[in-house]
C-alpha cells in the first residue's frame, strides 16, 4: 500500500446547522405528540372535536402524521446525517449556504403544512396530503439537501464510505423518486389539484409511495443513524461488516416491492397483490439481519443497559424495529390481513414502529449529541432514565390497546351465526366494544408526551448550563488518495457514483415492474365496463369529503369476504373507481364502508347525520360537521375542475365543462327541495351540506350495470 499526497489538515465541522436541526426537532416533536394526544382523545370522547371546523379529527389527523414524519423525524434525520457525515467523511459540509437554505426551507414547509392542513387544503393521499405548491417546495429543498450531501461526499478525505452512508444515499435517492412520482398532479387553483392517477392506478402508486415512505424515510435513515450512534455510544465496533452488506442490499431491493400488501382483497389485480405479499414475507430476513447486527454490537457492553439511558433507548429502539419488521410481514399474509386490515391493529403496528423504533432512536441520539455539541455534561441521568420508562410504558400501553382493539374489530366484523347471518349486524356495536381501549391508547400517548417533556426540560438545563460554544478545530488525516488493489464491496465503497447508481437501479426495478403494468388500466376492465363520471355537484361534494378527512375513517372498497358482502353489498370492482382522482379505497374503518351507501338512506338522514351523527346513531363517535350547513359551495370553480379532469381522460362533454356551475346549481336546488319536503330546513341550495349529500347518494350508483 502506498500513500500519495497524504495530508494532515485542520478543519472546522459545521455543528451550528446540527444544533439548529436539533432544536427544530424538539419544537416540532412537541407539536406532533400534542396533536397525536388530541386526535386520540377525539376518538375516545367525540366532544373533543370542539365542533370546530379547523380542529376536527379529519383536519388534525393529517397534521399529526405529517408533523410526526416530516417535522419530528425529518429534522432529527437531517441533524443526525449532517453530524455523522462530516465525521465519517472527515470534511465540512459542502456549502454553509445550502445548509441554511435547507434548514429554513424545511421549516417553512412544515409551517405551511401546519397552516394549510387544518384549513382543509389536502388532496387526500395518506402521508402525501400537502397541496401542489408545497409539493414543489419539498422537491426543491430535497434537491438542496441532495446537492449538499453528495457535494460533501465528493470532497471527502476518507476513501471508503462507512455503512451509515450507504443508508443515507438510499434515503436521498429513493425519497426523491417516491415524492416526484406520487405527487404528479394537475393544479386547479392556488391550493387545489387532482392527481394524474385514478382508481387502481392511484391505489398502486399511493401505496407504493406510502409503504416506501415508511421504508425510506422512517427506516433506512434511522438504520444509518443506528449504525453510527449505537457503536459510538457503546464504544464497540459494529458486530458484522458482512451482515451489514447483506442487510443493506437486500433491504433496498426487496422493500420497494412490498407496497401492494396494503391492498389485499381489493380491486387491485391479483398478481400485484401476490407479488406484494411474497416480497413482504421476504423482508423478514434482511430486517432481522439489521436488528441482530445492532443488538449484537452491544456484546461486551450489556452492563451499560443498567446505568446508561442512551444505551437503554438505543437497545429498545432496535428491539422495536425487530418487532415491527416481524409484524409487518405477518400482516401481509392474506389470511391475517383479512382480519387485521382496516382495523386498529394496523394503527398499533404503525405506532409500535414510530414511537418505539423512530422515537426512541431519536431520543437516544439527542441525549448523545446535545452534551457533546454544547461541550457539557447531561443535566440529569435520572431524568433521562425516568423519560425512558415513561416513554416505554406509554408505547406499550398504546401498542397493546390497539392490537387488542384491532383483533376485536376484525373478529366481530366477520363473526357469523350458524345460519349464515352477521352476529353483529350493527357496525356501531364494534365501535362501542373497543371504546375503553381508545382511552388506554390516549393514556399511553399522554405518558409518551410526558416523557418527552422530561427530556425537553433535561436538555434545556443541559444547554443552559453549557459554556460559551466556540467552533472546534479538528485535525484529520486525508486518506482519500491512498491507493490499493481492492475488489468486491470494499472497492465499491470508494466509488460513490457507481454505488449511488446501483442503489437507484435496485429500487427502480421493483418500482417499474409493479407500477408500469397498472398504468394500462384498460387491461383490468371488462370491455363492457361503463361508469358515469361524477356530476358537478357530486364532484364538489367529493372534494368536501376529502377536505374533511372522511377517508381517514371510512373505506370505499368492499372486499370479497362473505361477511363484507352481507354487511355492505357486492364486492367493489376496478371500474367503479376508474374516474376517482384520487382513489378513496381507504385504510381504516372507524365507521362503516361507504362503497354502496348511495340511495340507502333519504337525503334528510344524511343531513341530520352530518350535523349531529348521534341523532340517527346514538352511540356514534363521529364529529359534528355543523359548518357544512353554513358554508356556501363554490360553484364557479367547478368549470376549472371539470376542465382539468376532462384533460386527464374523464369523459365530460364541452357543455358539461362550460356549464358545470349551472348544472351543479340545478341539482342543488332539487336536493334542497327534497330536504324541505322531508321536513328539513329551507334555503339550503347553496350550502356545502347539499353537495356532500349529492356525493354520498352517488356512491355505488355510477356503474351503469351495478355489480350484484
Amino acid at each position: 500500500m502506498k500513500a500519495v499526497n497524504s495530508l494532515v489538515e485542520d478543519i472546522y465541522y459545521d455543528d451550528d446547522i446540527v444544533k439548529k436541526f436539533i432544536l427544530a426537532t424538539l419544537v416540532f416533536a412537541g407539536v406532533a405528540l400534542a396533536a397525536g394526544v388530541m386526535v386520540a382523545l377525539q376518538l375516545a370522547f367525540w366532544p373533543m372535536n370542539l365542533n370546530s371546523e379547523w380542529l376536527s379529527f379529519g383536519r388534525l389527523r393529517p397534521l399529526h402524521t405529517n408533523a410526526a414524519i416530516f417535522a419530528f423525524a425529518g429534522n432529527a434525520i437531517f441533524a443526525g446525517i449532517y453530524h455523522s457525515s462530516q465525521r465519517l467523511l472527515k470534511a465540512r459540509l459542502f456549502s454553509d449556504f445550502l445548509s441554511r437554505v435547507h434548514f429554513w426551507g424545511w421549516q417553512a414547509i412544515i409551517v405551511a403544512a401546519a397552516i394549510t392542513l387544518p384549513l382543509g387544503y389536502s388532496h387526500g393521499k395518506e402521508y402525501a396530503e400537502l397541496e401542489w405548491p408545497i409539493d414543489i417546495a419539498i422537491t426543491l429543498i430535497w434537491v438542496v439537501f441532495a446537492v449538499n450531501f453528495f457535494g460533501t461526499l465528493a470532497k471527502r478525505r476518507e476513501k471508503h464510505m462507512y455503512v451509515a452512508l450507504w443508508f443515507y444515499i438510499a434515503t436521498i435517492i429513493t425519497v426523491a423518486l417516491l415524492h416526484v412520482i406520487n405527487s404528479a398532479e394537475i393544479p386547479v387553483s392556488a391550493f387545489k389539484s387532482y392527481p394524474v392517477y385514478a382508481g387502481i392506478q392511484d391505489a398502486m402508486v399511493q401505496w407504493w409511495y406510502g409503504h416506501n415512505a415508511v421504508a425510506f424515510f422512517l427506516t433506512t435513515p434511522f438504520l444509518g443513524l443506528m449504525y453510527y450512534y449505537l457503536p459510538k455510544a457503546a464504544n464497540r465496533p459494529v458486530y458484522s461488516y458482512r451482515l451489514s452488506i447483506i442487510h443493506f442490499w437486500a433491504l433496498v431491493f426487496i422493500y420497494i416491492w412490498a407496497g401492494p400488501h396494503h391492498l389485499l382483497y381489493t380491486s387491485l389485480p391479483e398478481w400485484a397483490q401476490t407479488l406484494g405479499m411474497v416480497f413482504s414475507i421476504m423482508l423478514w430476513a434482511p430486517s432481522w439481519g439489521g436488528m441482530i447486527n445492532g443488538l449484537l454490537t452491544l456484546r461486551g457492553a450489556w452492563h451499560l443497559l443498567r446505568t446508561d439511558p442512551i444505551i437503554k433507548f438505543f437497545a429498545t429502539a432496535v428491539t422495536f424495529y425487530g418487532m415491527a419488521t416481524f409484524e409487518g410481514p405477518l400482516l401481509s399474509i392474506k389470511s391475517v390481513s383479512s382480519v387485521g386490515h382496516y382495523t386498529d391493529w394496523i394503527v398499533g403496528h404503525v405506532h409500535g414502529g414510530t414511537l418505539g423504533w423512530n422515537g426512541f432512536m431519536i431520543f437516544g441520539m439527542l441525549y448523545y449529541l446535545v452534551p457533546r455539541l454544547w461541550k457539557t455534561e447531561l443535566y440529569s441521568v435520572k431524568l433521562a432514565t425516568a423519560h425512558f420508562w415513561t416513554g416505554f410504558l406509554g408505547t406499550i400501553a398504546y401498542y397493546l390497546s390497539m392490537v387488542v382493539a384491532g383483533i376485536t374489530q376484525g373478529l366481530m366484523w366477520q363473526a357469523m351465526t350458524p345460519d349464515g347471518r352477521l352476529m353483529y349486524p350493527d357496525f356501531i356495536e364494534t365501535v362501542t366494544r373497543i371504546l375503553p381501549l381508545y382511552w388506554v391508547r390516549a393514556f399511553g400517548g399522554i405518558l409518551y408526551l410526558a416523557g418527552f417533556l422530561l427530556m425537553v426540560y433535561n436538555l434545556y438545563r443541559t444547554i443552559k448550563g453549557a459554556p460559551v460554544s466556540v467552533p472546534e478545530k479538528v485535525r484529520v488525516v486525508n486518506t482519500r488518495d491512498v491507493t490499493a488493489v481492492e475488489t468486491g464491496h470494499r472497492g465499491l465503497e470508494g466509488a460513490v457514483t457507481v454505488f449511488s447508481v446501483l442503489t437507484f437501479l435496485a429500487v427502480l426495478v421493483g418500482s417499474v415492474i409493479e407500477i408500469y403494468p397498472t398504468l394500462a388500466l384498460h387491461k383490468y376492465l371488462p370491455p363492457s365496463a361503463q361508469v358515469e363520471p361524477y356530476t358537478p355537484l357530486e364532484l364538489a361534494g367529493r372534494d368536501l369529503y376529502i377536505r374533511e378527512g372522511c377517508y381517514l375513517c371510512h373505506s370505499q372498497q368492499i372486499r370479497p369476504l362473505a361477511s363484507e358482502v352481507l354487511r355492505y353489498g357486492s364486492p367493489s370492482t376496478a371500474e367503479e373507481s376508474m374516474y376517482d382522482h384520487p382513489f378513496q379505497w381507504g385504510s381504516k374503518r372507524t365507521g362503516p364502508d361507504l362503497a354502496r351507501v348511495g340511495k340507502k338512506y333519504p337525503d334528510l338522514w344524511h343531513y341530520r347525520h352530518m350535523l349531529n351523527p348521534r341523532v340517527v346513531t346514538p352511540q356514534s363517535i363521529m364529529p359534528n360537521y355543523i359548518w357544512l350547513a353554513t358554508n356556501d359551495t363554490d360553484f364557479l370553480v367547478l368549470r376549472k375542475k371539470f376542465s382539468v379532469l376532462k384533460n386527464m381522460g374523464t369523459p365530460y362533454s364541452d357543455d358539461q365543462v362550460a356549464n358545470a356551475d349551472i348544472h351543479a346549481e340545478k341539482q342543488a336546488k332539487e336536493i334542497a327541495k327534497s330536504l324541505e319536503a322531508q321536513g328539513g330546513p329551507s334555503g339550503l341550495e347553496r350550502k356545502e351540506i347539499v353537495a356532500m349529500i349529492a356525493y354520498l347518494q352517488a356512491l355505488g350508483q355510477k356503474a351503469k350495470e351495478t355489480p350484484k
